[in-house]
């Protein structure tokens, strides 16, 4: 998680950017997020029913060895000019972060129902340390550089290097997650199960759209934002670029300092209004960039989006997990991340048409839309109310 943290912040602040440097179009803003965030979605639906089949460590090194060659090819293409080169690095680097993120499946199945929510939290906690190694790292590159190919091109460099050390980590993970899944589902790992609900199943047991809902805009608006930050404040608040990266760092840290603290929250309060509390914190943050345009101000406002963030996808995460069985678990969380990667690729796209054109407002008052939207609904909607520790 460290390493993915550390890689993600990288395509967060410049992948945005990094087409616009090639192609010279600027109208063509959310085309990089968009790619990583699209391939990520197309990449989580059978990466998940994978999981299930083969287990989750195959499927996550498969990941990050995707993401260690997407890296490579981004750097090349950015060194050389070559915008196909950079179009396959950005193909590869977002199949990775869909199927890095997929470490949830994982996290759920190691914890009983009651603790499944501080579980998940423990284990995505590992991503502030990426989000402490990533300005460290990446801002040093940038410093006193014109935001060029030959610039950009030893960042994408680190970011593999970052994801081949997270090829590593994920190999020596023993046993896979999904074995302790089984175990404590049936108390011994070679019990036959069940056969795994077919996904529209799945998607009538109680509690399982609001949780689909409340993680697709979350992730979405969260994604969104960020992969935009980094021209927000480039090229509408007019700083240099290396502040981009502690922009990105307070927001990654928003997304996971406090993870430990928020599992054990919605543990004891419940899966339902942690749902909606981070949907409603995240809309806050979002419509604040309508005022704020100093460094540390939007560093304030991203935080509160990564924390709202956190709230309301651990919620949702915990919620799918507790509603599926371990054959079933990678199943449904890719077709929720296939979901969220699809609207956030839309949102980045459209976002950065936007941003282009009409201004950091637009960008601001429409991510606060789409989630005041589904705050709304699941705060009124009786039947997303569910014990907070349901099997």
């Amino acid at each position: 998680m460290a390493m993915n943290s550390a890689m993600l912040q990288l395509s967060a602040a410049v992948a945005s950017l990094t087409l616009v440097r090639v192609l010279g179009v600027k109208g063509l803003l959310g085309l990089g997020p968009a790619i990583v965030l699209g391939c990520g979605a197309l990449a989580a639906l059978p990466a998940g029913r994978a999981m299930d089949r083969v287990g989750r460590v195959p499927v996550l090194a498969l990941g990050f060895a995707a993401g260690a060659a997407g890296c490579g090819l981004a750097a090349l293409g950015s060194a050389t000019q070559l915008a196909p080169v950079v179009l396959a690095g950005l193909f590869g680097v977002g199949a990775a972060s869909g199927m890095a993120l997929l470490a949830r499946a994982a996290a759920g199945d190691m914890y009983p129902p009651e603790r499944r929510a501080r579980g998940i939290a423990l284990v995505l906690f590992g991503a502030v340390f990426g989000a402490l190694l990533g300005p460290a790292v990446f801002s040093p590159l940038l410093s006193g550089r014109e935001l060029d190919g030959d610039a950009l091109a030893p960042l994408w460099l680190a970011g593999g290097a970052f994801m081949l050390a997270g090829l590593g980590l994920v190999l020596s993970v023993r046993p896979d997650p999904r074995r302790i899944a089984i175990l404590l589902e049936h108390g011994d790992a070679s019990a036959e199960a069940a056969p795994p609900a077919p996904l529209k199943e799945l998607l009538r047991r109680p509690g399982v759209v609001p949780a689909l809902l409340a993680a697709q805009a979350s992730f979405a608006v969260m994604v969104g934002v960020m992969t935009l930050t980094g021209a927000v404040v480039v090229d509408h608040q007019h700083h240099e670029a290396q502040h981009v990266f502690p922009i990105i760092g307070a927001h990654v840290i928003g997304m996971y300092a406090l993870v430990i603290v928020v599992g054990d929250l919605i543990d004891r309060i419940g899966r339902t209004p942690s749902l909606s509390g981070g949907l409603l914190l995240m809309a806050a943050s979002v419509i604040s960039l309508l005022w704020v345009e100093s460094v540390v101000g939007t560093g304030v406002a991203l935080f509160g989006l990564g924390l709202g963030w956190n709230l309301s996808f651990v919620a949702a995460t915990a919620q799918l997990a507790d509603r599926s069985r371990p054959e079933e678990r990678g199943k449904l969380l890719g077709f929720n991340d296939l979901l969220s990667g699809a609207t956030g690729a839309a949102l980045a796209l459209i976002g950065g048409l936007a941003l282009s054109a009409l201004g950091v407002a637009a960008l601001a008052i429409g991510g606060t839309v789409l989630v005041m939207g589904p705050a709304l609904w699941i705060l009124r909607d009786s039947r997303t109310a569910a014990p907070a520790h349901s099997a």
